[in-house]
């Protein structure tokens, strides 16, 4: 029996509203936020857990591949046709930081705010 549920998966970041809108773009879904408060953006995704978006003042992004230091965790992203999710997130600003081998399932990229993810074909 599970203790718990996954709820959220939460990602630091200097600008939380400008990464929450980048995720949607990729991922579909709803932005809640206060408008007041601007610390903290939620996205409802579709069919999986919600992701949300928190203000870390020093953010650091983290560095890959760099053996000596964490990449802190990453995103893996399931979509059915690579090249065309390619082509999406890097209009909408991410950067690739692995996709030299064109005969593998997965390709490696950036966020606007530095967090590694992976589009994976199905």
């Amino acid at each position: 029996m599970a203790l718990a549920k996954l709820d959220v998966v939460v990602l630091d970041c200097p600008d939380p509203r400008a990464l929450a809108g980048f995720y949607a773009s990729v991922l579909g879904g709803t932005v809640e936020e206060d408008p007041e408060d601007g610390e903290w953006v939620d996205l409802k995704v579709p069919g999986g857990p919600a992701l949300a978006f928190q203000r870390a003042p020093g953010y650091v992004a983290p560095k890959w591949p760099a053996p000596q230091e964490s990449q802190q965790f990453h995103l893996d992203l399931r979509v059915a046709d690579l090249d065309a999710a390619e082509k999406g997130v890097l209009e909408l600003g991410a950067r690739p930081l692995d996709v030299e081998d064109r005969e593998r399932t997965f390709r490696v990229y950036a966020d606007p705010a530095g967090h590694p993810f992976c589009l994976c074909a199905c």
